[in-house]
This record gives structure tokens, C-alpha cells and sequence, in this order.
């Protein structure tokens, strides 16, 4: 079994992997790190694990664990890495933003491979420190790969992304308290959210030359789930857009490309993302929808727990969406 410890297992990604770890068949949950919990249990602050664990929070960690898991707010699991060491055998998956770049993926003798599965598995699957992805970055990049592989990314493509509540975390401020939020929406960060670092580094993995994205990101009046579009412009047709699509994803197992239009709600509480294609008028539109929590966090995370340790890609993440 596999010894796994949580670093800040409070919040909503700390949730979420705790109750996927819980019920894995081949790792066990060692200790869940917390300052501001330490001895409370764990049910206390993730109710629906009631019933399901006796563990309790602790301001201990165990320096043997076999894997680590950072849910730490962004530039805090550099800090922890640097006052906290590990065994040589550890393995840490940073869920922050602090390893991603390839010109910050390196601290003291840790290297960080960048945790896209659909993009580096190879080199997952031999990898002692993965920075898992972002969310946006997530949904956004597993809409416009195949295309960036097929060089096809020559002109600028226009991307229209919503995310629910929980993208913002657990801290309450004026965007996300219920009055604010419900039946309103806006758009932030324009044209300079953080993930865009990310997704130009890994679309310019294959064609290195390619057209500038201009990316919305918009706060959605719904909890869970990224839900986004692109476009941009293409020469081909509907049949030879979903066969690129297809041929890219095939050996995927998270990955599904519909030929029937998409929603956003049979993603949630599951580990995929599904995809969808309109080629109209010289342009292709890319749908993408993903469960910020799990595929864009959580869900992730376990995904690449299970290549670093050899184990079935897809094992302890057979979740079930509620579509009604």
C-alpha cells in the first residue's frame, strides 16, 4: 500500500483528495497536515467523510511517507518544501502554482515534471516531483493540444471560460459569499490570468510558433466545474477535426470526444473531461468541460499518483457524476 500524507487538507481540493485516498485500493492515508485543525477531526470540517474516517488533523508529518500531496495556497509549498525534508523515496505532487513553469520547476534537488497527463505521461510515469496543473489551464489545454500537434494553431484563438465557486477556495470575499454570487456573473483578469503561463508553455511543446490566445475567464453562478469554449480558425472539415481529435485522445482514459453537443453537469463529481467540435464557416469551436475539483485538482492529482507508482491509470478514480 501506499503511504500518502496531505499537506492543508482543509480546503475544497483537500477534501476532495482525502475521500478519493480514503477509498483507494492501493494507498492508505497516513496523516493530513493542518496548523489551524491539528487534533480536530477531520468529519468536523469535511462532513460528508462522517462515518467514513476517525482521523484526526495533525501538525506532524512523517518524513517516510511515500507520496505528498501540497494543498497549499500559491508560494506556500515552496516555503513548506524548504522548512519540512523528506526520505529520498518521497515523491511530492504539488497542486499549487509554484513548480509549473519550466523555469521554476526546480528547488534545492527536487525537479518538478509538469503533471498533464494527456501531454507527459512518459515522463510522469518516471517522475519523483509532479506540479499538477491548474484547472483553467486544464480544461483550456485539452481543447487546443491535438490542434497544437497538428500545427494548426496559426491564428489567435478567442477562449471563453466560466468556473464555479470553489475555483476561488474556501476564504470567504466580496466575489464568492452567496449574495454576490447567485444569479450574477462577470468576467476577471482578462487577458492575464496566471494559467495562460502554463498553457503557452505546453501548446508551444509542439509548435513553438503559434497564434496568441486571448482568454476571458468568467466567475459562473454554480459551485463546481469549468466550462469552456475556443475558437479559432480552420481549413478543414467536421470529419477531419474529430478525427484529429480522436486519434489524439484514444489511449486517454478521461479524455472523451462527443460527436453530440455537451453539458456541463456529466463531468461533475467525475475525473473526466469531455470535449466537443463545431467546424462552421472556415472556423472550429472546441468545447471543454471538466470538474474544477477533480480533473482540473483533485482527481488529477490521483491520476498522477498512480503513473509515478506504476498502478492503473485510471484505479481508485471510477467516480460517478449526478446528471440529474
Amino acid at each position: 500500500m501506499i503511504k500518502a500524507g496531505i499537506i492543508g487538507g482543509s480546503g475544497y481540493t483537500g477534501g476532495e483528495l482525502i475521500r478519493l485516498l480514503l477509498h483507494h485500493p492501493s494507498a492508505t492515508l497516513d496523516f493530513v497536515f493542518s496548523t489551524t485543525r491539528a487534533g480536530t477531526s477531520i468529519s468536523e470540517t469535511h462532513t460528508d467523510l462522517l462515518g467514513t474516517t476517525t482521523l484526526k488533523f495533525t501538525d506532524k508529518v512523517n518524513p517516510d511517507a511515500d507520496v505528498i500531496f501540497l494543498c497549499l495556497g500559491h508560494g506556500n509549498s515552496t516555503q513548506f518544501l524548504q522548512d519540512h525534508s523528506f526520505s529520498e523515496k518521497t515523491r511530492i505532487i504539488d497542486l499549487s502554482n509554484d513548480f509549473r513553469l519550466g523555469k521554476q520547476n526546480t528547488l534545492d534537488k527536487r525537479s518538478f515534471v509538469y503533471g498533464l497527463p494527456e501531454l507527459r505521461k512518459e515522463e510522469i510515469c518516471k517522475a519523483k516531483n509532479v506540479a499538477n496543473p491548474g484547472c483553467f489551464a486544464t480544461a483550456i489545454q485539452l481543447a487546443l493540444l491535438p490542434l497544437a500537434k497538428a500545427q494548426m494553431l496559426n491564428h489567435e484563438v478567442h477562449i471563453n471560460a466560466t468556473t464555479g465557486s470553489t475555483g476561488a477556495g474556501v476564504s470567504l470575499s466580496n466575489t464568492t459569499h452567496y449574495s454576490w454570487r447567485e444569479n450574477n456573473m462577470s468576467h476577471y483578469k482578462a487577458f492575464i490570468h496566471q494559467h495562460l503561463d502554463e498553457i503557452n508553455e505546453s501548446l508551444e511543446h509542439f509548435q513553438p510558433q503559434k497564434g496568441k490566445l486571448r482568454f476571458i475567464p468568467n466567475r459562473g453562478n454554480f459551485t463546481r466545474g469549468i466550462w469552456a469554449t475556443a475558437y479559432t480558425r480552420f481549413e478543414g472539415k467536421q470529419e477531419e477535426a474529430d478525427a484529429l481529435y480522436k486519434d489524439y485522445y484514444k489511449d486517454e482514459p478521461f479524455t472523451h470526444v462527443s460527436e453530440k453537443a455537451i453539458s456541463l453537469k456529466p463531468v461533475i463529481n467525475s475525473n473526466n473531461c469531455h470535449l466537443n467540435l463545431l467546424v462552421h464557416d472556415g472556423v472550429l469551436l472546441i468545447a471543454s468541460a471538466i470538474d474544477n475539483l477533480l480533473k482540473g485538482a483533485s482527481g488529477q492529482a490521483v491520476q498522477n499518483m498512480n503513473l509515478m507508482f506504476g498502478l492503473p491509470e485510471g484505479e481508485g478514480l471510477h467516480l460517478k457524476s449526478s446528471i440529474f
